[in-house]
């Protein structure tokens, strides 16, 4: 059920009325929200379970570990470090400075609004949110439309375990974003596409409101031919890769899908669903009109939006399956001569989310981190960094901008927030700021510009 459009607007006064309040400053009282977020998703986890089977045919075993679990994990451990991400610091300074007490306090910037999308609804919609929390911040969860069963749940959970006047839930499409997007908000953290990322800029630029960006795109996998191939395609990864190992790399996938799906993933209950007809169609289309040759043909079923893996190889400049983020278990093959084609590929795009690179080779892996730019790089895996939750998560460029996971959420959701507190002991040593200004007074108001400038040569 959506939230009345009529109501946004009110709902989002009281969030920030709650702000203003001073409720949410005390860490005793953070720490507590984030230890009430563990408990719904610990207290509530076979009904997000049976939500996200319902509407992305979600394994329950995948829910549990890549989305309530993270959750719980997280809130937990950053309710625990807490304390120290928020200590006021003080930082070292020249010592005829020290008296003037500089100081850096962990400011809240204030009432945030998360909008979140469907392929990792729990963990994307509350990991915003743990930062948010653990700043001091109120926030109004956007769950996305896509996922009607999981967003209407949230609206009935969330309520159970916060006050409805700091963190509260709003449902809707189009028409209800859009009314979010008129109001003021102190920080925005939207994750998504590109296309609608450029709405909320907009939007978010009429009021001076910071963004963090989590967007999408395609993300390559550079595989060297010296590497394991078989070990590659067992750890699931995508284009481009080496010319003369195509085949190989194609057997092994075959070897490990049949290993996963003895009978196929069609009906498999540990293989999820496509999120929407829509986009059912729109993988269709994406392979009906590549001029790569399918080798991998999966079976599909569009009244129960199913789609099995597929793997087309040869795919060139100009395909259609590389025109947009896939969104889908199709993989294109692009195969290259040299590492230098594949990090030309790379350059010639967008900067990616992630960048993958299966090799053991260390001058390969440092000439693509030296010529490509990408959020993330990974070496020889394809998930496994989302564990590490010291790891910022970030784009650049088209992927996106901002930081999260743990503290650097926390960040992200906290001004650092500068002072110095000048005593009047000072007074005399501030005197020849005063005009009028002595010569002696202006050689020391300008000894910066005569500061020596080490030599250097290239």
């Amino acid at each position: 059920m959506a939230t009345p459009i009529s109501t946004i607007p009110k709902i989002r006064d009281a969030l920030r009325a709650t702000f203003r309040s001073g409720l949410t400053r005390p860490i005793a009282w953070r720490q507590h929200q984030l230890y009430q977020l563990a408990r719904m998703a610990q207290n509530e986890q076979e009904l997000i379970c049976d939500a996200l089977k319902k509407d992305l045919g979600k394994p329950k075993t995948e829910v549990l570990m890549a989305e309530v679990g993270c959750v719980i994990e997280r809130a937990v451990k950053s309710a625990e470090q807490l304390p120290v991400w928020a200590k006021t610091e003080y930082p070292e300074v020249a010592d005829w400075q020290k008296p003037w007490k500089p100081t850096l306090y962990k400011a809240p910037r204030g009432t945030a609004l998360i909008i979140s999308p469907w392929n990792y609804p729990m963990i994307l919609t509350f990991q915003p949110l743990i930062g948010a929390i653990a700043a001091g911040c109120t926030a109004v969860l956007k769950p996305s439309e896509l996922v009607p069963t999981f967003s209407q749940l949230l609206d009935e959970i969330v309520p159970k375990y916060f006050d409805p006047n700091v963190y509260r839930v709003v449902n809707g499409a189009v028409p209800e974003t859009s009314k979010l997007l008129e109001l003021q908000w102190d920080h925005i953290f939207y994750t998504g596409n590109g296309r609608v990322a450029r709405i909320i800029a907009s939007a978010a630029a009429k009021h001076l409101t910071p963004l963090t960006l989590e967007l999408g795109g395609k993300s390559p996998v550079i595989i060297d031919s010296a590497y394991d191939i078989d070990l590659a395609a067992k750890r699931i990864l995508a284009t481009p890769d080496a010319r003369d190992k195509q085949d190989e790399l194609i057997k092994a996938f075959q070897k490990h899908y049949d290993s996963f799906f003895p009978e196929g993933a069609l009906d498999s209950p540990l293989f999820g669903s496509i999120v929407s007809d829509l986009h059912h169609k729109r993988l269709t289309s994406l392979l009906s009109r590549t001029k790569g040759e399918v080798v991998l043909k999966g079976r599909s079923d569009a009244s129960r939006r199913r789609f099995e893996p597929t793997i087309v190889k040869n795919v060139a400049e100009g395909d259609s399956l590389l025109e947009e983020e896939i969104f889908g278990p199709v993989l294109p093959i692009v195969p290259v001569d040299s590492l230098k084609q594949a990090v030309d590929f790379v350059n010639a795009r967008s900067h990616p989310l992630v960048l993958y690179v299966f090799s053991d080779d260390e001058s390969v892996k440092q000439q693509v981190v030296s010529e490509t730019q990408s959020g993330g790089i990974v070496f020889n895996d394809t998930f496994q960094q989302v564990a590490v939750g010291e790891l910022p998560f970030a784009g650049v460029g088209e992927s996106g901008y901002g930081y999260q996971v743990m503290k650097h959420t926390y960040d992200t959701y906290t001004q650092l927030r500068s002072s110095i507190d000048m005593p009047r002991e000072a007074e005399p040593h501030l005197a020849i700021r005063y005009p009028p200004h002595s010569e002696e007074a202006v050689r020391a108001l300008t000894a910066a510009v005569h500061t020596p400038i080490p030599s250097s040569r290239l």
